[in-house]
């Protein structure tokens, strides 16, 4: 996937318009309509402002995508617990 299109599917994730995005990354309408009419990557210091839009670094922009796995989802999940409920969780496992 290139720049642009991670871009697009990030913004069509959160149901913004382009016109959204430029006002969250406070860049111009037009230097978003210029990236995307030449097909041109974005500046080192406009895919910044971007990815602080989204919430995200820029590192987390270009982590390759992957599926998750079964561990990543328990920890997932388990992080979500409240404390009772983790301890709770933990007192079940401790039973085996």
């Amino acid at each position: 996937m290139d720049v642009l299109q991670k871009i697009d599917r990030l913004r069509l994730e959160r149901g913004w318009s382009v016109n959204n995005l430029a006002m969250e990354a406070m860049l111009t309408q037009s230097t978003l309509n210029n990236l995307y009419s030449r097909k041109a990557e974005p500046k080192l210091s406009t895919l910044r402002a971007i990815c602080g839009a989204f919430g995200i670094t820029l590192g987390e922009f270009f982590a390759e995508e992957r599926e998750e796995s079964p561990d990543d989802e328990l920890l997932r999940r388990v992080r979500s617990l409240s404390p009772a409920k983790k301890q709770g969780l933990l007192t079940l496992l401790k039973e085996d």
